[in-house]
């Protein structure tokens, strides 16, 4: 037995930003040497950020990532590092590259593309094939492999180990989605007892447009057993000190036999015959995975900050209506990007309630931030005078409601216009936008980022509740999450006037658009037939609204966009 000293870099890199991830990696890479490390470990595609998508077919931008995983490898000295790049040959290869001694080594080609939910890496890459040569670091033999490969229970990390790998380093780019870490979790942990291999798994962290990565990265040891695991969400180089141990016994005496393979080529990266077991001046921990609605908050939280600071911007401008969704936006906001960069707008209408303003007023009181206050009313009033003589005749109904969310909409926009770096937030969420209670170019769909667009109503409220226990006050003020919801656009107007209540609407809408169930389906597992009929009905007739709107932060397995891809066109009942 012996140890190997490994830093998991969990970085938060940028796609496109060449340069700038040299620099981050280049920067973990410096502080694994300080340490003594052996290994270095980095994620997926790191050197580009991930995912690339259409830049790949840039043949100017492959052969600048192809330039700095040069630049990279000169930078390795005693401590080797595998790090993710595009390679390219008669196809391009999502691939990692072994460096050390200011070489690249080796490297590993991607077996397994996925091609399914955000994933469509058939479309840029071609998978990996023939045999994968094996590491000699420190004395320990290093298998490579990357995300999906280690999805296949018959894949990359069984015939490695097969062939004399004795630990296996997984770099990844995991997209978040709430429960995702449980379930890596447990298939890592088949993995490692299956192979009898010690993973060390590597995640990137950060915010790409809609998609979330949360780190969590990983050591598994070859009993299955999780030994050290970083934080979710934040960036982290984890040093371990991982004590490799003769796997033959186990592997030997496996009832299922033997895994039979070709021994692998083997490339000798380092000649450090690694540490004595005794030797573990960084010992395995474990920080704690995040319950639901802590996972979902700080997700939101850093797609937030990630999408208004990658795309240079400094500040955010929203609508506060004191309702609770704009609440809980200003609220992500604040936690985001600082409370002075949050710059809240009441719009009230001639409808607007009183206590609607004055919990507007608390809120911002509470945070810390600029609230100010534009009265609609005389555009409003314009708009009304300006239509009335094409609308003689016709009684009042939701398009003059609807006026009042577009001057709003409007509003916001200017704003932002007039000082620049300023983005507009949106608090629109998915419960609405599923059945399409929401205004095209109104303020609640009109903005630059979508902050809360795939979470339920019903979970806006437990996400409120559990900032309010992070503050131990209410910071949210309570009569938010107690009064009814409403749009306040027509006199005494409630949500509840129009649809289900939320926890009731909220099961059919995840049943239907999550799970992909059909009303038949629905009905069938004892809702009521013509509320399932109208909800999904509604659903379908809006896709056509949900295609103009902004993107925004993925928490589902299933989100608007990206994941769900229905014809606007299309006739099937449901």
């Amino acid at each position: 037995m012996h140890v190997v000293r490994v830093a998991l870099c969990q970085v938060n890199t940028v796609v496109g930003d060449l340069e700038g991830n040299l620099g981050r990696l280049v920067e973990r890479l410096d502080e694994a040497e300080a340490a003594g490390c052996d290994l270095a470990v980095f994620p997926e595609l790191a050197i580009t950020g991930y995912p690339p998508e259409d830049l790949l077919l840039r043949r100017g931008f492959i052969d600048a990532n192809l330039e700095v995983l040069e630049r990279f490898a000169a930078r390795t000295r005693t401590c080797a590092a595998v790090v993710g790049f595009v390679e390219s040959g008669r196809d391009l290869y999502n691939a990692a590259a072994v460096c050390a001694g200011g070489k690249v080594l080796g490297t590993y080609r991607k077996r397994h593309l996925p091609n399914y939910a955000v994933f469509d890496e058939a479309r840029y890459f071609a998978e990996g094939s023939g045999p994968a040569p094996l590491f000699e670091i420190a004395g320990t033999t290093v298998g490579v492999s990357i995300c999906e490969d280690a999805w296949n229970p018959v894949g990359p990390i069984a015939w490695e180990a097969a062939g004399g790998a004795e630990l296996q380093v997984s770099i990844n780019a995991s997209p978040f989605y709430v429960g995702r870490h449980v379930e890596r979790e447990r298939m890592l942990t088949t993995r490692a007892a299956d192979a009898a291999c010690t993973i060390v798994y590597v995640n990137q962290v950060g915010g790409q447009d809609e998609l979330i990565f949360d780190g969590g990265s990983m050591v598994i040891a070859p009993t299955g057993q999780v030994v050290a695991q970083a934080a979710q969400f934040v960036e982290q180089t984890m040093i371990v000190d991982i004590q490799v141990e003769p796997a033959w016994r186990k592997r030997v005496l496996d009832p299922r036999g033997r895994a039979k393979s070709d021994p692998l080529p083997v490339i000798h990266a380092t000649a450090d015959p690694g540490r004595d077991a005794i030797d573990l001046t960084y010992a395995p921990t474990i920080t704690p995975s995040l319950d639901r609605y802590d996972e979902i908050y700080e997700a939101l939280v850093l797609g937030t900050r990630d999408y208004v600071r990658k795309n240079g911007f400094t500040d955010v401008v929203l609508g506060l209506s004191g309702g609770i969704d704009s609440s809980l936006v200003t609220v992500i906001a604040a936690d985001a990007i600082g409370a002075e960069h949050v710059h809240a707008v009441a719009l009230p209408s001639r409808y607007s309630t009183e206590h609607s303003i004055t919990d507007a007023e608390k809120l911002c009181a509470n945070l810390g931030i600029e609230l100010r206050t534009i009265e609609i009313e005389p555009a409003f009033s314009a708009m009304l005078e300006l239509l009335q003589p094409s609308f003689e005749g016709r009684d009042p109904d939701i398009t003059e409601e609807n006026l009042q969310g577009r001057i709003r909409a409007t509003l916001l926009m200017a704003l932002a216009n007039k000082f620049r770096s300023w983005l507009v937030l949106i608090c629109g969420n998915k419960s609405e936008l599923a059945v399409g209670y929401t205004t095209i170019y109104g303020v609640d769909m009109a903005g630059g980022f979508a902050v809360i667009k795939d979470v339920m109503k019903t979970s806006v409220y437990e996400l409120a509740r559990l900032r309010n226990e992070r503050a131990g006050y209410d910071l949210i003020p309570e009569a938010v999450l107690t009064k009814p919801p409403s749009a306040e656009l027509a006199p005494g107007q409630r949500d509840d006037q129009n649809l289900p209540p939320y926890d009731v609407l909220d099961p059919i809408v995840e049943a239907y658009v999550e799970d992909d169930l059909t009303v038949e389906d629905l009905v069938q597992r004892g809702h009521d037939p013509e509320l399932v009929r109208r909800i999904a009905r509604m659903i379908d007739i809006a896709e056509w609204k949900r295609r103009q709107a902004p993107i925004g932060v993925r928490v589902t397995d299933k989100a608007f966009g990206r994941d769900r891809r229905m014809p606007i066109t299309n006739r099937f009942p449901g």
